[in-house]
């Protein structure tokens, strides 16, 4: 695992930061569910790695620390939550194909 630098806030995480567990990047981040004006942190949607994409959904308590360069999870990938399983999430995810679309160029162009 790369050096991850100091921890941040969820406000300054970008949304293609690498995820890591036990050591070995499993994702990235796909998206920082928050609501923002009131301070609330609700979790993140995190596309994991391989074919066909994943997608799941770490609430806090599932996330051992956020960094300038990464996020460390606290529970093995699998453990980690169906979006659908959460309001929030699952709006993030969504089904809309056109969405899904803009998110994979923007995560190309950052890349």
């Amino acid at each position: 695992m790369d050096n991850l630098g100091q921890p941040v806030a969820y406000l300054v995480l970008p949304d293609d930061a690498p995820v890591y567990d036990a050591g070995e990047q499993v994702g990235h981040v796909a998206q920082v569910l928050a609501d923002e004006g009131a301070d609330i942190f609700h979790g993140l949607v995190i596309e994991l790695t391989g074919i066909p994409r994943r997608y799941r959904f770490a609430d806090p308590s599932q996330l051992a620390g956020i960094f300038e360069r990464g996020v460390v999870l606290s529970v093995p990938p699998d453990q980690l939550h169906d979006p659908s399983e959460d309001a929030v999430a699952a709006r993030a995810v969504g089904d809309d194909p056109i969405r899904e679309g803009l998110r994979r160029a923007v995560g190309w162009i950052r890349r």
